[in-house]
């Protein structure tokens, strides 16, 4: 998801609450308090969606980074059985 689409995203949801406000001040009766529920229903939940999506994506970045160095340490030579050599050739103190 690209900065420009998640700020889109949010702003969606922004105008739908805002236009939810604007329903429950303007239109009377039954039909303006179905409007108002369903838009800033609709807005919330479309705002916590969002913030899920960012918790989500942010839980993937971390892993690519944790992939991206243990592959880095692979290279090296620092994993496996070399260290594994090394710790038991250890002496405890």
């Amino acid at each position: 998801m690209t900065p420009r689409l998640r700020k889109l995203a949010y702003g969606c949801a922004a105008v739908l609450v805002v236009a939810g406000g604007v329903c429950a001040a303007l239109v009377n009766g039954l039909l303006g308090e179905l409007l108002t529920l369903v838009l800033i229903s609709v807005g919330l939940g479309g705002a916590l969606v969002l913030v899920f999506v960012e918790i989500g994506l942010g839980e993937e970045r971390e892993l690519a980074r944790e992939e991206q160095r243990r592959r880095a340490r692979t290279r090296r030579g620092l994993t496996g059985r070399r260290r594994a050599r090394l710790l038991r050739g250890r002496r405890p103190d």
